[in-house]
């Protein structure tokens, strides 16, 4: 297994993994997803990390460093979309990108890390458990756009 950071000629690997993490959105036109994409591999604080078995993408998260005018101005990290292809599960690919994005985070001199997830299944929580988060430290709440 090889853990790196995503680069734009990752787009259809990364389209691969997020049509398995929400199957229900609609598929980009490709004009779009280029487009955004090269947005969020160019924003600032922003990374893609991925995992690859055999030359094949298999388990990605989206790492946001937030600048922070508390904690002594030090950083927080924010993890987003961990999406593993399902029969690559259970073989340590997103533990891999997991650890390479908070790596990079406490390289960042951020002082946390947080992982949103809206899985509700054990064995998803207590292998984020495992993989070093802690449930019940804060309460998130998720507002939709109307």
């Amino acid at each position: 297994m090889r853990v790196r950071l995503a680069t734009a000629g990752d787009l259809l690997a990364a389209l691969e993994l997020f049509a398995a993490l929400n199957p229900d959105d609609p598929i980009l036109d490709p004009a779009t997803a280029e487009s955004t994409w090269a947005q969020l591999l160019a924003h600032p604080g922003v990374s893609v990390w991925l995992a690859e078995v055999d030359g094949q993408t298999v388990a990605t998260c989206t790492l946001i460093i937030v600048p922070n005018l508390t904690r002594n101005a030090r950083p927080y990290a924010l993890i987003e979309n961990v999406v593993t292809l399902a029969h690559h599960r259970r073989q340590g690919h997103a533990r891999a990108v997991l650890e390479a994005a908070l790596s990079a985070a406490w390289a960042a001199n951020c002082y946390k890390g947080m992982l949103s997830t809206s899985a509700r299944e054990p064995g998803v929580l207590d292998f984020y458990r495992r993989c070093g988060f802690r449930d019940g430290i804060k309460t998130g709440f998720v507002a939709t756009a109307p």
